[in-house]
C-alpha cells in the first residue's frame, strides 16, 4: 500500500524538478537583442502611407509626417527635397538583399556605436553613416578608404588612428567611431549644422564650404551638389525611415533572425605577439575568433617594440 503511493510521488517530484530545471535553463539564456522597436519609438512622426508588397505587385513607398536628421528638420514641403528622399526610399526598400543584411548587422553594432556617439556629443542619427558607407562590413573602396567609417589613410592618421602593415585602426570599431566623432564635431563647428557636417563626410569640409559661399546659401537642402553628395544624407534618411517601420517596408524579421552582438572579454597586451595563431590557442580560442573580433590586426603578428598597450577581444 505504501509502495504504491510512494512511487507516483517520486515520479511527480522528479518530473516537477525536470520542468523547474528546464525553466531555469531557459531563463538563463540571454534574450536576443532587437534594436528596431526602440528605433520605431524614436521616430513616431515617420509614417508609411503605402507599404511594400513584393509578392503580388510592387508599389512605390510613400511616407508622411515630420522628419529630421540629427535634430534638424528635413523640409519635405520642398518638392525637390521630397523627390530626393523618394528616390532613396524606393532604391533601398527594393534592394532587399542589401537592406536585409544591413538590418541584421545593424542590430549587432547600433547600440555599441550609438553609445560612443552620445559619449562624444554627436547625435545618434550618425549611426546611419557607417551603415551607408560600409554596411557594417570591413570593406575597402577603390580609393583606399577602409573600415566601417571608410577613412582614407591620411585622414585616419590625422584623427589619431594607427595605420601600418600590421595594425590598421580604421578597422577598430570603437577607435574609428571616436575618430569619426572628432571629424564630425570639427565639421559642425566650421559649417554650422550637423546636416552639413554629414554631407562633408562625403565631399570634405572645404568642398561643402566652397559651394555654400558660391551659391549664397547656408543649408544643405538648398545646395546644388554632385549627384553622390546630393544623395548622401538622403540615403541615411531613407534607412532611418525603413528601420523605423521595417514591417511596413516589407521586412519581416523576428528577433532570432537578427545578428547578435558578440560576447567577449578584453585583455590588455603590451608586448609583441609573434604568432596570432599561438596567442589564440593559449587563450582557448581559434585564430579566426581573434581575427573576427580584432580586425584591426592586419597580419599574422603584432610587433610592439614600444610596449604600447593594446586591448584584444577574446570570444566568450
Amino acid at each position: 500500500m505504501n509502495k504504491s503511493i510512494v512511487i507516483p510521488v517520486i515520479v511527480v517530484s522528479c518530473l516537477g524538478l525536470g520542468f523547474a530545471s528546464a525553466k531555469l535553463i531557459e531563463n538563463l539564456k540571454p534574450k536576443p537583442i532587437n534594436v528596431f522597436p526602440k528605433i520605431a519609438e524614436e521616430n513616431k512622426t515617420i509614417r508609411f502611407v503605402k507599404t511594400a508588397d513584393s509578392i503580388t505587385a510592387v508599389f512605390p513607398l510613400t511616407i508622411e509626417g515630420e522628419m529630421s536628421f540629427a535634430g534638424e528638420a528635413v523640409p519635405l514641403s520642398d518638392p525637390e527635397v521630397r523627390e530626393r528622399l523618394d528616390r532613396e526610399l524606393q532604391i533601398n526598400t527594393y534592394w532587399q538583399s542589401n537592406t536585409l543584411l544591413s538590418m541584421k548587422l545593424a542590430n549587432r553594432y547600433f547600440d555599441q556605436i550609438e553609445k560612443i556617439l552620445l559619449e562624444e556629443g554627436v547625435p545618434s542619427d550618425f549611426k546611419y553613416l557607417p551603415l551607408i558607407e560600409s554596411g557594417f562590413r570591413d570593406v575597402s573602396s577603390p580609393a583606399g578608404a577602409s573600415g566601417f567609417w571608410q577613412f582614407l589613410s591620411g585622414t585616419g592618421k590625422r584623427y589619431g588612428l594607427e595605420i601600418n602593415e600590421d595594425i590598421d585602426e580604421r578597422y577598430h570599431v570603437e577607435k574609428s567611431t571616436r575618430a569619426a566623432c572628432a571629424y564630425l564635431k570639427e565639421a559642425k563647428e566650421k559649417l554650422g549644422s550637423w546636416t552639413l557636417a554629414a554631407a562633408s563626410y562625403n565631399m570634405g569640409i572645404e568642398g561643402i564650404n566652397s559651394r555654400l559661399q558660391k551659391q549664397h546659401v547656408k543649408n544643405y537642402y538648398d545646395l546644388f551638389l554632385t549627384q553622390e553628395t546630393s544623395r548622401y544624407v538622403f540615403r541615411m534618411l531613407a534607412m532611418k525611415a525603413i528601420f523605423a517601420n521595417p514591417r511596413k517596408a516589407g521586412y519581416m524579421l523576428e528577433d532570432n533572425d537578427l545578428y547578435q552582438p558578440y560576447t567577449f572579454k578584453t585583455i590588455t597586451v603590451d608586448s609583441s605577439i609573434t604568432d596570432i595563431a599561438s596567442f589564440a590557442e593559449a587563450n582557448g580560442v581559434l585564430y579566426k575568433h581573434i581575427k573576427l573580433l580584432n580586425t584591426w590586426m592586419r597580419s599574422t603578428s603584432v610587433p610592439n617594440k614600444d610596449k604600447k598597450p593594446y586591448e584584444i577581444k577574446i570570444l566568450q
